[in-house]
């Protein structure tokens, strides 16, 4: 079986699928790679670097790909109408392994369909516990969190732990991380190495012991929602209007505390809840900051812009996209491992060819395309919703404002 790195091409990904330590253990596995020049320089990995691990060297993406059986990407290829057309590169009947945001993405799951490519979508790995090792989410948001109170510190004008000093004592800076998954809480640790005072809120009761045992102070409603607002799969689930207007109060006392907030909040498939209002920024200390990792999802705080850092309000809010791609060759290392492990499944071990075993947990919850068809029942539900969408719209001409400013983001994202 011959396999395809390529290179990533959107301007904030420095990552790359596969690196020369998961290069080798393909090789060892009896599998051919080809890696098209230039797609581990981001993450410091040269072509020689590939060459030593038994990998040849291909001079574009369509060479790369050429005859290979599967293609590994980080981010799904763009398609005709964005700035390239890398799906042009693929042909009828290979494998694509990538995130690919397969639940947000129609248009490009139709491409897919179009070109015959077998799609399987990392992000759709399903939580539990055989998969842990190919779960990218977890691994790209672990660095992300850690990530996050770097860039923070660093747009931080006072010290952040408590010093105290023949001149005087400075008090420990006082962070509030919101949504305590695994970003909030590798946050949390980071925050709390640093010598922060850190509290943290989420909507899941499981979280309360976790960011305890990490010596963060809780903070939520905890009221017989609360109790219920976790999904099978350990995310969390949409609150009602009645409990985010409690939650959303309590925030808005704890905010105004705060010298930094980290905002985490993301819910599968759908925009990034809204969690930071202008009003609550405006009570915020002069040379607070807040670090929304939800940004590229439409952002946790209404005024976060995709991409940049600004100040409003006196208030430094950081919106950096690719927070993992920040420490390009750890998250390379680790999103590459995940790769690694989900491609065992498709590899037959007696001879070393493609199988797709759909009776597999992991393979069924990650193929979303085949044969020309969309295979995966949640994606197929959200076939019509930009039709939907479209309709819904065409009522809402009164508030155009707030349209413009929710689709900001996903345009960045492109």
């Amino acid at each position: 079986m011959k396999i395809a790195v390529l290179k990533e091409r959107r301007p904030d990904e420095t990552r790359v699928a596969a690196s020369p330590e998961t290069v080798k253990k393909m090789v060892d596995m009896g599998l051919g790679l080809t890696v098209e020049s230039g797609a581990g320089d981001a993450s410091s990995f040269s072509d020689e670097a590939y060459k030593q691990a038994g990998a040849s060297i291909a001079k574009d993406a369509k060479a790369a790909a050429s005859g290979a059986d599967v293609v590994l990407k980080v981010l799904r290829p763009m398609i005709a109408g964005e700035t390239q057309d890398e799906m042009s590169a693929l042909s009828s009947g290979q494998c694509l392994i990538c995130s690919m945001s397969a639940l947000n993405e129609p248009e490009f799951v139709g491409a897919m369909m179009k070109a015959g490519v077998t799609g399987f979508a990392l992000e759709l790995v399903p939580r539990i516990t055989r998969a842990q090792s190919m779960d990218i989410l977890s691994s790209q948001a672990n660095l992300a969190g850690y990530r996050a109170v770097l860039d923070g510190v660093a747009a931080f004008g006072r010290a952040f732990p408590m010093m105290m000093t023949a001149a005087g004592t400075i008090p420990p800076a006082r962070v509030l991380v919101m949504g305590a998954g695994v970003a909030g809480l590798q946050a949390i640790a980071t925050a709390r190495r640093l010598g922060a005072v850190v509290s943290a809120t989420d909507v899941r009761p499981a979280a309360k012991e976790q960011v305890e045992s990490l010596g963060g102070t809780f903070v939520a409603v905890e009221d017989d929602e609360f109790k219920q607002a976790e999904t099978a799969g350990g995310y969390a689930k949409e609150m009602s209007e009645t409990y985010k207007a409690k939650q959303a109060a309590l925030t808005a006392e704890t905010i105004k505390k705060q010298d930094m907030v980290i905002t985490t909040a993301l819910i599968p498939g759908r925009p990034a809840p809204k969690l930071i209002t202008e009003e609550m920024v405006k009570s915020m200390k002069p040379g607070a900051v807040i670090v929304d990792l939800a940004v590229e999802a439409g952002g946790n705080c209404e005024l976060s812009e995709f991409g940049k850092v600004v100040t409003k309000h006196g208030v430094t809010l950081v919106g950096h996209a690719n927070l993992p791609g920040r420490l390009a060759e750890s998250a390379s290392n680790l999103f590459s491992r995940n790769v690694l492990s989900f491609l065992g499944l498709l590899v037959d071990e007696e001879t070393k060819g493609l199988k797709i075993d759909t009776e597999d947990e992991i393979i069924a919850g990650t193929l979303v395309t085949r044969d020309g068809k969309v295979v995966h029942e949640n994606v197929k539900a959200t076939e019509t919703a930009p039709a939907k969408a479209k309709a819904g719209g065409a009522k809402k001409k009164a508030a155009p404002k707030k349209k413009a400013a929710a689709s900001k983001p996903k345009a960045g994202e492109e």
